[in-house]
């Protein structure tokens, strides 16, 4: 791999964490956080494993190698998180969860406080920015260090790839089967990584070099293994996406076509209101929701400027006329909502012509984009 190829990895996390954490409420979603944490450790732990990064981790403290101790942080927090996750997502018995995530997040948490006091205790006072495991494989506290956070890698790639495989054959859906081989593949990868590394790391502690595995081959590992894994965690969004997508366009449209009736009737109104300004015009382009919305605000604009001609006298007669005819409460309110409506409009157009105002008290008979529907709906059966 060369120097800019680790970030690939790195930016490939942030599109499946800015599809998981796009909106706030997604956060108050435990399992949403667990995922976008997990994302955001794993694009940490390749950004910071680049050599330019390295060099200017290490520049700025001004400690040789110092880059190594916090990658191999990162890389064992990676591992905690994922197993966390799977744990967390898989469900079962809330104690049995909770104590697993104790277990695990403690059990990595020593990993990581071991290896910086191991570095500290270290002397690595040549900086290595590809070969660190190879080149100190055999520095006392160093080799140790080594040791610790490959052996982490590969219990937490074996670890995971059980977990996952035994909860594929469990669960049904084509989409959470296949994320799961994924997540499955990418962090068996991972544990090839932790392989190769501790076969070139051993060739040097036997006095021979297969550098060339450590410093080439298992980055490149590392790196698809990453990618699967984002993909795997991805996955389930992406797959309900244009599904969720096409849903809103749909229901933006039944919306906007279900206010046709009650919007037309109220059209004179809208319009005079509209005089002496200038009206903002949405163009073809414009998307449903966008005319949804315009279409919701125009008629409580209109119902606003009705409030005055509004009769409850006219709204309960309307009512129990319904209620006798055997209507339901919701639709004997929609219907009287209607006549209301109906009897405000003439009473506007008889207002504007006598120059009069009109001096009703009931309250505006709708609030929400559903309201609306409704009375829209009651209307049209009113004209059919």
């Amino acid at each position: 791999m060369n120097d800019l190829s680790y970030y690939v990895p790195a930016l490939a996390m942030t599109v499946p964490l800015v599809l998981k954490g796009r909106s706030a409420a997604s956060w108050r979603d435990p399992l949403v956080r667990s995922v976008c944490a997990l994302l955001l450790l794993t694009a940490l732990a390749f950004a910071f494993a680049a050599p330019p990064t390295i060099v200017a981790v290490n520049r700025l403290t001004g400690v040789p190698n110092v880059s190594a101790p916090l990658v191999y942080a990162l890389l064992t927090a990676v591992c905690a998180a994922g197993l966390v996750l799977i744990v967390s997502w898989r469900g079962g018995p809330p104690g049995v969860a909770r104590r697993l995530t104790v277990r695990c997040t403690a059990g990595f948490g020593a990993v990581i406080a071991v290896m910086v006091v191991l570095f500290a205790l270290g002397d690595a006072p040549v900086e290595r920015l590809r070969d660190f495991d190879t080149y100190y494989a055999t520095t006392p506290f160093l080799r140790e260090m080594v040791l610790l956070y490959l052996l982490s890698l590969l219990t937490a790639g074996v670890a995971m790839n059980v977990l996952c495989l035994r909860w594929r054959r469990r669960v049904g859906g084509r989409p959470l089967r296949s994320a799961l081989l994924l997540i499955a593949l990418g962090f068996g990868l991972c544990a090839l990584y932790a392989v190769a590394k501790l076969v070139a790391v051993g060739a040097r502690w036997a006095g021979g070099n297969l550098d060339g595995l450590s410093t080439w081959g298992a980055p490149a590992l590392a790196a698809l293994g990453g990618v699967l894994s984002a993909a795997g965690f991805a996955l389930p969004l992406l797959w309900s996406l244009p599904a969720r997508l096409l849903g809103d366009v749909w229901s933006a449209w039944r919306s906007y076509h279900a206010l046709t009736p009650l919007w037309r009737e109220l059209r004179p109104v809208c319009a005079a209101g509209e005089e002496g300004r200038a009206a903002v015009r949405l163009g073809w382009w414009s998307p449903p929701s966008l005319r949804a919305v315009r279409r919701q605000a125009e008629i409580h604009d209109a119902l606003l400027v009705l409030c005055p001609h509004f009769d409850p006298v006219v709204r309960e007669r309307a009512r129990a006329a319904a209620v006798a005819s055997g209507a339901g409460a919701e639709r004997a309110g929609a219907q009287a909502d209607a006549v209301m409506v109906l009897e405000a409009v003439r009473a506007h157009g008889a207002a504007r012509d006598a120059d009069t105002a009109g001096h009703g008290t009931a309250v505006p008979p709708a609030e929400g984009p559903e309201d609306l529907v409704r009375l829209s709906l009651a209307l049209r059966a009113l004209r059919a």
